[in-house]
C-alpha cells in the first residue's frame, strides 16, 4: 500500500510529506505510567492536497484555471492596459499592478472577500476519471445518500479503490498553484518546517502491538514544540513534542493491521499554517490510512473527509494574496465550490455544504507529550494558540 503520489508516467513527484512517529515504550521525564507507555506518536512535517495530475493535463481538457490577473487585464481598454501596466513593464506579481487584480468590483473592494459582487467566467475543473482518495459515502455510483448529494465518483490510479469521493480535487486540480509543479503548498510546507508553526501531532494510544491491534485511540493536536532537525535538515527520529491542546485534541477510534493504521469516521479539526495564513481545517467523517514501516521509524498515509465549504473558504480568504501566484479567480472558485459540494445537505435548501477531500503525508518517529491543564507550559500554549488565531 503506497500513498506517495506519482504522475501518469510513474515518476515520483518528490512530495516531501514527512511526519515523525515513535513507539512510546520509554518513560518520559523519568516516570511514565502504563497508559503513557503504550503509544505511537507522529508529528506531521508536511502534507499536501491529494492532486492527481498528468504530464499533458488530460484531466483538465479545458486547460488551466483562468487567473484573477487575466480576468482583470482582459477587462481593460488598450489605453487602460497601457496606463495600468506602465507600458507593459509591470508583470503579474509586480506592484502596483498586483492589487488591481483583487480590488475590481464596482466599489473597488477585494473580490476574494466579496466573491458574490462580480461574475467571473466559470472555473475550469477536473473531468478526469482518476483521483487519490477514499470512498467516503460507501457507494460507487455517486448517487445521493442521507448525508450526500449526487456527484461524480473517481477510481484510484491503480484501480484498487472505486467510488472515490474527492470533490476538492475536482475543484482544485486544474489550479496551477496546487498542481505538482505549483508553488503554493510547497511554500506552505517550507514555512511550517522553517518556523515550526501549525505542526500537526498524531497520538495513537492503547497500543498493545504496533503491527496488529484491533482497538486503538487516535488524537490530533497542535504542537507547541519546535521541530528537531539534524545537520542535513531532516527531522530527527524520536524527538519530543509537547501538545498545545487547548483548541485541538479530537479523538477517533482505530485499528492497526499489518502495520497499517486506519480509523473510524469522526469529526476532527486540524490547524493550518502556511503562506502567511492561519486558520482551521475542519472535517466531518474524517478518517486516516497510514502505513508504518517495519522498524517504526517512518510512515506514509492519506487522510480524507468532508471539508465544509465555509472552512475551506475561510482559508482561501486568509491567503488571498496567493491569487497571482496560484492563478485562480476567487469569485469563480467560490461559485464552483458551492456547486461541487457533495456532503451534508442543508436541511432547508437541500444544497450540500461540504466538499469530499483527501490529503497525503509521510512520517518519522517521535514522542508526543500532552501538556498538563494547569502547567505553565499549557498556559504558554494558550497564549501561542491565541496569537495564531
Amino acid at each position: 500500500m503506497k500513498y506517495r503520489i506519482q504522475n501518469a508516467q510513474g515518476k515520483s513527484l518528490k512530495w516531501s510529506l514527512c511526519a515523525a512517529a515513535a513507539l512510546s515504550v520509554l518513560s518520559i521525564a523519568g516516570g511514565a505510567n502504563a497508559a503513557e507507555m503504550n503509544k505511537l506518536g507522529f508529528v506531521v512535517e508536511s502534507w499536501y492536497t491529494a492532486i492527481y495530475d498528468t504530464e499533458y493535463m488530460e484531466e483538465c481538457p479545458e486547460g488551466i484555471v483562468i487567473g484573477n490577473d487575466e480576468i482583470w487585464f482582459n477587462s481593460l481598454s488598450p489605453e487602460e492596459k497601457e496606463a495600468q501596466t506602465e507600458g507593459g513593464t509591470l508583470q503579474v506579481l509586480d506592484l502596483p499592478r498586483r492589487p488591481n487584480q483583487y480590488l475590481r468590483n464596482s466599489e473597488g473592494q477585494d473580490v476574494c472577500w466579496h466573491p458574490e459582487s462580480v461574475i467571473d467566467p466559470p472555473m475550469r475543473t477536473v473531468h478526469g476519471r482518476y483521483s487519490y482518495g477514499m470512498n467516503l459515502d460507501g457507494n460507487t455510483d455517486g448517487s445521493a445518500t442521507p448525508n450526500t448529494c449526487e456527484h461524480g465518483n473517481f477510481v484510484t490510479p491503480d484501480g484498487s479503490v472505486k467510488g472515490v469521493d474527492n470533490q476538492l480535487y475536482r475543484l482544485m486540480g486544474c489550479v496551477y498553484g496546487y498542481r505538482s509543479e505549483g508553488y503554493l503548498e510547497h511554500h506552505a510546507n517550507r514555512e511550517r518546517q522553517d518556523e515550526s508553526k501549525g505542526i500537526i501531532l498524531i497520538d495513537v494510544k492503547n497500543v498493545e502491538d504496533p503491527r496488529n491491534d484491533s482497538d486503538v485511540e487516535v488524537s490530533f493536536y497542535l504542537s507547541e514544540s519546535a521541530l528537531d532537525f539534524d545537520t542535513a535538515g531532516k527531522i530527527v527520529p524520536y524527538g519530543s513534542y509537547k501538545t498545545a491542546g487547548v483548541l485541538y485534541g479530537d479523538t477517533v477510534s482505530g485499528k492497526i493491521t499489518d502495520g497499517v493504521l486506519t480509523t473510524e469516521p469522526g469529526d476532527v479539526t486540524l490547524p493550518i499554517y502556511g503562506n502567511d495564513g492561519i486558520t482551521d481545517m475542519v472535517f466531518k467523517d474524517f478518517r486516516i490510512e497510514m502505513e508504518i514501516n517495519e522498524d517504526g521509524t517512518r510512515a506514509e498515509g492519506l487522510w480524507a473527509g468532508y471539508h465544509p465549504v465555509s472552512s475551506f473558504w475561510d482559508h482561501i480568504q486568509k491567503v488571498q494574496h496567493n491569487v497571482p501566484v496560484g492563478q485562480y479567480s476567487c469569485p469563480a472558485m467560490y461559485v464552483a465550490a458551492h456547486e461541487l459540494a457533495d456532503g451534508y445537505p442543508d436541511p432547508e435548501t437541500g444544497a450540500c455544504t461540504a466538499l469530499s477531500s483527501a490529503f497525503t503525508f509521510d512520517a518519522v518517529a517521535g514522542f508526543i507529550i500532552e501538556s498538563d491543564e494547569n502547567s505553565d507550559t499549557r498556559k504558554l500554549a494558550e497564549n501561542i494558540v491565541g496569537e495564531l488565531k
